[in-house]
């Protein structure tokens, strides 16, 4: 059976919705000065158990830009004063760390 093009066009867009917050997410996180495979790691977990508010506001922090190690991130992340973007980013730095995540 052959599906049409046409039929595939709202699976594509939901895709690509689903795939633009972690992208994003992973750019800041290397832009506040963590190492691309932390990175990738943690925004790959944070923007499946974050909603998007919650990862606008982790966008809306210019002050986190030039954190260069996971703490001085972390500590950012709490000033936010939001527990679940707390618990999520720092469960997640600490699996990526170990190479527990997945």
């Amino acid at each position: 059976m052959r599906l049409k093009p046409i039929l595939l066009l709202p699976v594509l867009a939901l895709f690509a919705a689903c795939a633009v917050p972690e992208a994003r997410l992973r750019a800041g996180l290397v832009n506040a000065g963590l190492s691309q495979p932390m990175a990738t790691c943690m925004a790959e977990r944070m923007a499946d158990r974050l909603s998007l508010a919650q990862l606008r506001r982790i966008g809306d922090l210019p002050y986190a830009r030039g954190e260069r190690n996971v703490q001085g991130f972390l500590h950012r992340m709490r000033a936010l004063r939001d527990s679940e973007i707390w618990t999520v980013s720092s469960s997640s730095a600490a699996l990526c760390a170990t190479g527990l995540a997945r």
